[in-house]
């Protein structure tokens, strides 16, 4: 074999392309399968039908506009595409959502350090939620071990595996906390992460190149990046799933805490706050001045993580 062919030969991939030469040899594969499916060769039981309907799906999904500037009627038609994915490589019926911010909300969360107790009901509740990956056990909250007049979790235990709670300690969660001049945004070179009306950082996994950047500027430990393909057992995929939310990520991508988009949007509340035994997790719309949150940051005093910083981030420490 000469060069060239042993060139050509590593240009190949198995998945999505990863360089312009892979990217132009995946287009044209795909290409054929697209015309292989208009012409009515992809037929109900016949062989490798299945395969070239998936590709045909990667295809359109892999090249679709950027979720910002998709209509409403792309934006449907990507979410079929998804749902239709899953059926064909997981075996599974999903229910992707696309729901847009509701109007007049803006969340905002507070997290009571005198009440947590450290138990992780919150971290097992947002794994289930979230269908993070459970090889490299990806975890989106942390919870810190305190020693009394300690109030900056680096200082704490974030990998304490004994029971709780422990006398003379206290619990501090972390985890993204939606920042209204976020730095993840503004290193994102893509725009694949970005802020919506309703507060909730988002990333567009299509569109993220996996650079780490916003990893590198994000100053409370608030991405993850996969270095793999996430792994999920199918009976334990949660199939209620939003595009910017919980949807199945894949290998080289960052994902984040989504303040459970696909919950929240339908006016529930997070995983993790649903999931608190003790009523240390306060969720709610900041613009509405009868709710939970609101009362909090009236009544208690409140405090937020590396303030000096000028991030502005939606999350909130009190005490009783």
């Amino acid at each position: 074999m000469d060069s060239s062919n042993k060139k050509e030969d590593r240009m190949q991939t198995e998945d999505m392309p990863e360089n312009k030469s892979s990217r132009r040899d995946f287009m044209k594969n795909m290409s054929i399968a697209a015309a292989a499916g208009s012409a009515g060769l992809v037929v109900g039981g016949c062989s490798g039908s299945k395969a070239t309907e998936e590709m045909g799906l990667k295809w359109e999904e892999y090249f679709k506009k950027h979720y910002r500037l998709m209509t409403q009627e792309e934006k449907d038609e990507t979410v079929a595409r998804l749902e239709r994915l899953a059926k064909l490589q997981r075996g599974i019926d999903i229910q992707m959502s696309n729901q847009e911010p509701r109007e007049n909300v803006l969340y905002g969360y507070a997290f009571n350090i005198s009440r947590c107790k450290g138990y992780m009901d919150c971290v097992e509740a947002c794994v289930r939620e979230n269908n993070l990956d459970r090889r490299t056990k990806t975890q989106y909250i942390r919870i810190f071990e305190m020693d009394p007049g300690k109030l900056d979790p680096s200082s704490g235990d974030g990998k304490y595996f004994h029971e709780v709670p422990v006398d003379n300690k206290f619990y501090m969660g972390v985890q993204c906390f939606h920042c209204e001049n976020a730095p993840c945004i503004k290193a994102c070179p893509t725009k694949a992460t970005w802020r919506e009306p309703d507060g909730i950082v988002v990333v567009d996994y299509d569109w993220c190149i996996g650079c780490r950047y916003c990893l590198a500027a994000c100053p409370y430990w608030g991405r993850r990046f996969n270095w793999g393909d996430p792994v999920v057992p199918k009976d334990e995929i949660n199939r209620k799933q939003h595009y910017l939310g919980n949807r199945m990520r894949m290998k080289g991508v960052m994902e984040k805490c989504t303040f459970c988009v696909q919950r929240t949007r339908q006016g529930k509340l997070p995983a993790c706050a649903d999931a608190c035994p003790t009523g240390s997790r306060v969720f709610g719309n900041l613009l509405d001045p009868n709710s939970e949150i609101r009362f909090v940051l009236q009544n208690k005093k409140v405090f937020r993580f590396k303030e000096d910083l000028g991030t502005d981030p939606k999350f909130w420490y009190f005490m009783d």
